[in-house]
C-alpha cells in the first residue's frame, strides 16, 4: 500500500520496535513501546464480518447492490459477512471505495496519538484553502482565507452537483447565486444547491474568511445547535 519505510524489526527481548504481549495485557491484547494496548489481529479480523453486514445493511444496500458495484461475487460478500472468508485488503478496500469511507471503518481500528486533522494549506488564485475533513467522500470541510480584493471582471458562476453551506468567519464575502447578488457580513450563512450557478469571493477592501461545508452528492446540510437555556421567570 506505498513505499513508506518499513518499521524496524528490533529483538523481543532487547526492546526492540515489535509489539511486545506484555504482563498484565491479559489475553488478546499486545503492549505497543508508546506503552498503549491494540487489539490482537485475529480479534480484529474476527470482528470485520459483522461491522461489514452492518454497514451495508444500515444503507439499504443488498448482496447483490454491493456486488455489481465492487466486483466481488455474491458468494464471496456473503461468507466475508459470515466470517467463511478471511477479509483481504484487495476486498476490503473494494469495499471502503464503494461505501465511501476509510478503511479504517471497516477494520474498527481506533484511532490513537493526535486526534487532529494535519492538511496541508493549498493557495489557488491567491485563495489560502485549508482542508478540515479527514474522510474522503461525503460532507466536506474547508476554512478559506481570502486577501483583500482586486478588481475585476464580472465573476463567472460555476454550475456543478452538490450542495454548500458558507459561513462568513471574518470580513465580507459577494456571493452571486443565480440572479442574486449578496453580500455577507461576518456571522452570516448561506447554504444552497450548486446546481444552481453561483461564484463566490472577495472583491473588498479587506481580508475575510469563511467556512465551507460542501456535499459532493448534493446531500444536504444539517447544522443542528442546543437551543439557548431560558432566562428565569423574573419574580413578580
Amino acid at each position: 500500500m506505498g513505499g513508506g519505510p518499513e518499521p524496524d524489526q528490533g529483538s523481543r527481548s532487547g526492546g526492540g520496535a515489535g509489539p511486545e504481549q506484555g504482563a498484565g495485557a491479559g489475553p488478546g491484547r499486545w503492549t505497543v513501546p508508546d506503552g498503549t494496548q491494540a487489539a490482537d489481529p485475529e480479534e480484529v479480523l474476527t470482528a470485520v464480518g459483522p461491522r461489514l453486514r452492518a454497514l451495508r445493511q444500515q444503507r439499504g444496500v443488498t448482496l447483490s447492490q454491493l456486488g455489481a458495484g465492487t466486483g466481488i461475487s455474491v458468494s464471496t460478500l456473503s461468507r466475508l459477512e459470515s466470517g467463511g472468508r478471511r477479509p483481504t485488503l484487495e476486498l476490503l478496500l473494494a469495499l471502503a471505495r464503494f461505501h465511501r469511507v476509510p478503511l479504517d471503518d471497516l477494520v474498527g481500528t481506533p484511532q490513537i496519538g493526535d486526534p487532529r486533522v494535519h492538511r496541508r494549506p493549498v493557495l489557488r488564485h491567491g485563495v489560502t484553502i485549508v482542508p478540515l475533513s479527514r474522510r474522503p467522500g461525503g460532507v466536506q470541510a474547508y476554512k478559506m482565507m481570502y486577501p483583500p480584493g482586486v478588481p475585476v471582471g464580472e465573476p463567472s458562476q460555476q454550475v456543478h452537483e452538490g450542495y454548500e453551506w458558507l459561513y462568513v468567519l471574518s470580513g465580507r464575502v459577494r456571493l452571486l447565486l443565480g440572479g442574486h447578488d449578496l453580500t455577507l457580513d461576518a456571522g452570516e450563512v448561506a447554504e444552497f444547491d450548486t446546481r444552481t450557478p453561483h461564484w463566490f469571493g472577495n472583491p473588498f477592501d479587506a481580508p475575510a474568511e469563511l467556512l465551507s461545508l460542501f456535499g459532493p452528492q448534493g446531500e444536504r446540510l444539517h447544522v443542528r445547535a442546543r437551543p439557548a437555556t431560558p432566562p428565569p421567570a423574573l419574580p413578580r
